[in-house]
């Protein structure tokens, strides 16, 4: 099974993907959009799902930290809907606090600098993401 891992953003969809066995997850690429236009996400991501056989997509909610839905999470769900009648494939959310603050201390500790860092931490957030479905559907 093939999953696309998301992490959505107001400017930017980082992407990552598993391998065919469903086990490991990698960074695939970032979509730059203008703020808040996730319509134009919608092509790019159907000729993704349709050229990578993705049968799952997986997608960062970004709860708060006593654990409520807030307007980015809001927003999270309506692209997950917009995804479901566009592309046609089960979207799971899974709880992606943090996944943001941990992708910096990873690139970080790779010496990579600030501008490099902006550039990569939506990817790694999403292989983050994705990894941790994974791990826990292949318990």
């Amino acid at each position: 099974m093939r999953c696309l891992g998301l992490d959505l953003g107001s400017k930017t969809l980082g992407m990552a993907i598993s391998d065919y066995t469903g086990t490991i997850a990698s960074r695939l690429d970032t979509l730059y959009f203008d703020n808040e236009d996730y319509d134009s996400l919608l092509e790019p991501l159907k000729k993704i799902v349709n050229d990578e056989n993705i049968e799952k997509i997986v997608l960062g909610l970004p709860k708060n930290m006593d654990n409520s839905i807030g307007t980015r999470a809001e927003i999270t769900l309506e692209f997950k809907e917009m995804l479901e009648k566009t592309i046609g494939l089960e979207v799971i959310m899974v709880d992606e606090r943090l996944t943001s603050v941990i992708s910096n201390n990873i690139l970080i500790e790779a010496n990579m600098s600030r501008k490099k860092r902006k550039k990569k931490v939506d990817g790694v957030a999403a292989v983050l993401i994705l990894q941790s479905y994974l791990d826990r559907i292949n318990k």
